[in-house]
């Protein structure tokens, strides 16, 4: 049954934080249509427990089997909610539910696909959580293009088309503005409220700045290249081409002239560019095969429509 809004909550080894976390939802959206969608991400203490006892009424689980990490469990969360708008929140009560409601008219009165929320005063260490968050968001704002202020904020609205297009795997939920970007997704940012953690301990620390450097390769070739990958590797594959082709004419002019070119390090070079050049212009060829496939076989469309306006009834 299709319902107003679906909360989306992924933990993962949060048993103390799971009752206080669904009463502050409930008190939050009292006398709204909504369900609360938790995810347990292979927890081993008694998250799950908590969650089967917690007699919810609103509360659906997903259960995974082991821990798979929060991009796969937010991917799931998404995909059991029902909502025509779908909430993504921690559940480790530093996000507030109480900013639901007005980021959800926010969203509606601005027509918006994506709100997101940027964290005032957060109350988190500096060294192990400040300043590798302000260095990931530099970052992913730098070389996305896309320019929101607090990329790692999990309190967003959506609406449930966009969410479910998303794509989320590996560890792509730090890039979520960037791939709402994709989709030709309308976005603000709007500033929610942040409370220290009161149970538990963080499962992140500075070591997730160096994992935003190897996403953001992913995700910069998506926005780029992601339906025209010949212009990639085509293009250097041709620059590589043609600086192998000039060096190794070169050298044949070398050889006519009678030097002796065995063995020098320029011949090697320009050999090294040439096979190169060949390679990529071939990868690219194939690249291109690829996204036709994923296409056609599926018949999906590389573009997206948010709707179609039809004339206004013109009276006689």
């Amino acid at each position: 049954m299709s319902r107003q809004l679906s909360v989306v909550v992924c933990v993962f080894n949060e048993q103390e934080n799971i009752r206080p976390m669904l009463a502050q939802i409930d008190a939050a959206l009292a006398g709204m249509d909504y369900e609360i969608v938790y995810v347990d991400d292979g927890s081993t203490d008694g998250t799950l427990a908590e969650l089967k006892n917690s007699g919810n009424p609103r509360l659906r689980t997903v259960e995974f089997r082991r821990n798979y990490g929060q991009s796969a469990a937010l991917a799931a969360g998404i995909a059991a909610a029902q909502g025509e708008w779908i909430v993504t929140l921690d559940g480790d009560l530093q996000n507030d539910p109480a900013d639901i409601p007005r980021m959800l008219d926010i969203a509606r009165r601005d027509q918006l696909d994506m709100l997101a929320g940027v964290r005032q005063k957060r109350q988190d260490g500096m060294f192990l959580r400040k300043i590798p968050s302000r260095i990931a968001n530099w970052m992913i704002r730098r070389a996305s293009g896309v320019y929101l202020h607090d990329y790692g904020c999990t309190l967003k609205v959506f609406r449930a088309d966009l969410a479910k297009s998303l794509g989320l795997y590996g560890e792509l939920h730090r890039f979520i503005p960037v791939l709402a970007d994709l989709e030709g997704a309308r976005m603000a940012e709007t500033p929610v409220r942040h409370h220290a953690r009161q149970h538990g301990r963080s499962k992140y620390g500075i070591n997730r700045t160096l994992r935003v450097l190897s996403d953001l390769l992913l995700i910069l070739f998506l926005k780029r290249f992601r339906h025209k990958p010949m212009q990639l590797f085509g293009g250097w594959g041709v620059l590589s081409l043609l600086a192998g082709s000039a060096i190794l004419f070169y050298m044949l002019l070398e050889k006519i002239l009678g030097h002796d070119i065995w063995g020098r390090p320029l011949l090697m070079v320009g050999g090294g560019l040439f096979i190169s050049g060949l390679q990529l212009i071939a990868l690219g060829i194939l690249a291109e095969l690829q996204v036709r496939t994923y296409y056609e076989s599926q018949e999906k469309k590389p573009y997206k429509i948010r709707r179609i306006h039809e004339p206004a009834n013109q009276t006689a």
